[in-house]
């Protein structure tokens, strides 16, 4: 019993509604490129690009075609996240924040004297 698995993929947003039992409805999602990824350490919530998909521990194959399922490593803007929701069933794509990309150093400004001599 049941249906067939849609595995959602990295790439333009799509989402699909399907009819349940008892008159539910669920969201399959067949593409997505934006996640929902919170920060454990401040709690602080963004959006976030999705990049690619680093580990899918559901399957190997996935990686390769980018498909994402619950437990998925993904890699966005932000830095590396754990896919929390069931984008298949849930049609969102939610995501904890396990490895912050570090950001780029930037120079130090030189005084203006040291620069005339």
């Amino acid at each position: 019993m049941g249906s067939e698995f849609v595995g959602a993929k990295l790439g333009t947003p799509k989402r699909v509604e399907q009819r349940t039992c008892g008159r539910g409805r669920k969201f399959r999602l067949l593409g997505a490129n934006i996640s929902n990824v919170i920060d454990p350490k401040t709690g602080q919530g963004k959006q976030a690009k999705i990049l690619t998909v680093v580990e899918n521990p559901a399957d190997p194959h996935f990686v390769r075609r980018n498909v994402m399922t619950r437990g998925a490593v993904i890699d966005t803007e932000l830095g590396k996240a754990r896919v929390t929701s069931r984008p298949g069933q849930t049609g969102i794509v939610n995501a904890v924040l396990i490895e912050a990309r570090k950001a780029p150093e930037e120079k130090p400004v030189e005084p203006e004297a040291a620069k005339k001599l």
